[in-house]
């Protein structure tokens, strides 16, 4: 090995060490998940993730998921946000190593600007203090903060960019994921001024603007929620179809992933008008027992199609 190539490959292990600290420190159950990949592919998805995290920290002007800073410059936070990434695809240093992380795993993987953007617009939208009118927007959302990153991460797993079938199914678990989120934190989410839930929906069960977490309206909110979780649980069989594509061990983790994630929407849909009176989360062995459950279902790999029509695909999420 030359010079010049023992230099790469520094850099290169001490961007991923930079990496698995982001991750370490940003997100424990994502750090736990990535340890049941192979060992290059969990390098790139800790690559991956520190770019993520760090797009996110400048969104929202904190420090690893913090506390939120200033948000009044948040179009200089955006185009600084997009110069860096422009920077990284393009091969050239940064000046930060997680839009450095980004470059190396994008180079590696064949990972692109449009996929990088996709995922940026939903830093944008959350920054904004954006809401939806109709289920289509908030899907879109979904979309952008949690399906964009799944495309992502799929083509990290060896997926190619141009398989639009199994990405899309990638997008399905990112859906999946967010939609439990949603269902588990919607009075969270009202006490820091944000809602998810379409404003159609509020209209269809008769709530006043800015009243759907009072205590008179959580009957609503449990049919809502329970809403949320049956799109949830669409897509996450979606999910699982598309996983049945990845080697083993990625399809062990996505398996494992769904399973976790499915769960949570499933206790808050069980617990119905009490399920904000305390966090609804999967306990340790629990999710033992999904990992092994998955492990099983990898093994089988003879996932079955949802059935119906899988409504929402990646174009549907990017303009025409």
């Amino acid at each position: 090995m030359g010079v010049a190539a023992n230099i790469e490959s520094d850099r290169r292990a001490a961007l991923v060490a930079h990496a698995h600290q982001a991750i370490k420190y940003g997100s424990q159950s994502f750090s736990a998940a990535s340890q049941l990949f192979d060992n290059e592919t969990r390098e790139r998805a800790w690559l991956l993730y520190a770019w993520c995290r760090r797009c996110d920290d400048i969104a929202d002007n904190q420090v690893l998921g913090g506390e939120l800073g200033d948000q009044s410059d948040l179009d200089a936070r955006l185009a600084l946000i997009r110069k860096l990434t422009a920077k990284a695809f393009a091969g050239e240093p940064t000046g930060d190593a997680s839009f450095d992380a980004l470059g190396v795993v994008a180079a590696e993987c064949g990972l692109t600007p449009t996929m990088a953007e996709d995922v940026i617009a939903g830093f944008a939208l959350d920054a904004e203090d954006w809401r939806p009118r109709c289920e289509a927007d908030m899907m879109r959302y979904c979309y952008h903060v949690a399906g964009a990153v799944g495309v992502m991460m799929a083509v990290v797993m060896g997926v190619s960019p141009d398989d639009t079938d199994t990405l899309d199914r990638a997008n399905d678990l990112g859906l999946a994921f967010q939609l439990s989120n949603i269902a588990r934190d919607i009075v969270e989410d009202d006490a820091a001024g944000r809602c998810y839930l379409p404003l159609e929906w509020l209209v269809e069960q008769d709530i006043e603007p800015g009243q759907h977490t009072k205590p008179h309206h959580r009957k609503e909110l449990a049919e809502m929620a329970a809403r949320l979780v049956a799109l949830v649980e669409k897509h996450e069989a979606a999910a699982r179809v598309g996983a049945a594509r990845l080697p083993f061990r990625s399809r062990w983790a996505v398996l494992s992933a769904a399973r976790i994630y499915g769960a949570i929407g499933r206790k808050v849909r069980a617990r119905g008008i009490e399920a904000w009176n305390s966090r609804t989360y999967v306990p340790r062995w629990e999710k033992a027992l999904y990992g092994a459950r998955a492990f099983l279902s990898a093994a089988i790999n003879r996932e079955k199609h949802p059935g119906g029509e899988i409504t929402w695909g990646i174009a549907d999420f990017r303009p025409s």
